[in-house]
């Protein structure tokens, strides 16, 4: 029998409790540990199991023989004397690996399906390509297609950001957070907002450009809450906050409808929308808006309208009421042309004035049968 011994046995304790371990997992990795060296000796049994006992430290190596079916007929104590000096080497090697990986194992399984939860981290490094936030025990990487355009992170700053992944590697669980992601606005609305905390107020749909303007539809399911008052909040202090969270990013909040032109025609606001007329078959939406609306009703480089049409989920395509007049006045011109070309060409029969006087003649004049 070989002894780890009270000594070994006692720090071995305490670093398991101090890094959150169980001792049985550092046993039983290192009882495998041990069994690998043990089969590495040219006496060694072809089946052998190894046990620790917790309390004293003792290890045992038992020699096994099977049957056919893989139970075990005959055991014995086949441990060898020289193995108390390996089980100690092998002890340490494996006690700060298992160590090592138990963290890991902690620390990923403790984040391990929170994706699309938003952590509060302070920015430890940053440079060109990423941003490394500090979580606490855990490092989260903001890459650069994941932050907001032309946001500074100082060293020590504190951040607000959303989990888009959790990844488990060699060297313990990498964490992908996002300022960009449209979920990192809905979780900041629920944490300001508390009708939708509480379910009474639903987001129904979000569209972000982000860093600079965004666009959220949301609905009540109470009929005494409005749920646009409900997320602008009393002079505005609920959207502000999300808005300061956001560095500036400027955000319409929208009060959604079932119906689709509604739909369409809400989402294009501060612009006033005359009407929307829905081709089901393109997914496009025809909206005329007067003249001195349509530059509010497109946008910036078309942002209002880009927004819009994500928002919605419809292609939008915004026309003033005189474009649609003139559209029409110069369809109606190319049908005439069309027409005129193609009896120029021949390809349509012309009937003459005479041919027409006849027939009618005739059919006036017809004798009635007797």
């Amino acid at each position: 029998m070989a002894k780890l011994g009270g000594d070994f046995m006692e720090p071995l304790q305490a670093i398991a409790r101090e890094k959150g371990v169980s001792v049985d997992t550092l046993l039983e990795s290192l009882a495998n540990a041990l069994l690998a060296a043990y089969k590495r000796r040219p006496d060694s049994a072809e089946e052998a199991e190894v046990t620790i006992d917790p309390e004293s430290g003792d290890i045992q190596v038992w020699a096994q023989e099977l049957d056919e079916e893989g139970n075990v007929v005959r055991e014995w104590d086949d441990t060898p004397t020289d193995f108390g000096r390996i089980a100690a080497q092998t002890a340490k090697q494996v006690m700060f690996q298992r160590i090592r990986d138990a963290e890991r194992d902690l620390k990923y399984e403790e984040y391990a399906g929170r994706e699309g939860d938003v952590v509060t981290g302070i920015v430890q490094q940053a440079d060109s390509r990423y941003t490394l936030l500090n979580l606490g025990k855990i490092e989260a990487l903001l890459p650069l297609a994941e932050q907001l355009p032309n946001e500074r992170y100082g060293n020590g700053a504190r951040v607000k950001a959303y989990i888009v992944e959790v990844r488990r590697t060699n060297k313990g669980p990498q964490i992908v957070v996002s300022r960009s992601h449209p979920g990192l606005m809905k979780k900041l609305f629920e944490l300001e907002v508390p009708e939708i905390a509480s379910g009474i107020v639903e987001i129904k749909a979000i569209s972000r450009e982000p860093g600079i303007r965004s666009k959220i539809a949301v609905a009540s399911n109470d009929p005494n809450v409005d749920p646009v008052g409900a997320c602008v909040g009393p002079r505005g202090a609920r959207v502000r906050m999300v808005m300061s969270e956001l560095k500036g990013e400027r955000i319409d909040i929208i009060a959604y409808s079932d119906e689709p032109a509604d739909f369409v025609a809400r989402a294009l606001q501060p612009a006033h929308v005359r009407e929307v007329m829905l081709d089901d078959d393109s997914g496009t939406a025809l909206v005329l808006v007067d003249y001195q609306e349509q530059p509010l009703a497109i946008g910036k480089e078309g942002l209002n309208a880009k927004l819009a049409a994500r928002l919605t989920g419809w292609r939008i395509d915004i026309r003033s009421e005189e474009e649609m007049a003139y559209a029409e006045e110069v369809a109606e011109q190319e049908a005439e042309a069309l027409l005129e070309s193609a009896k120029d060409e021949g390809e349509l029969p012309e009937v003459s004035d005479e041919a027409s006087v006849g027939e009618n003649s005739a059919s006036e004049t017809e004798p009635a049968s007797e």
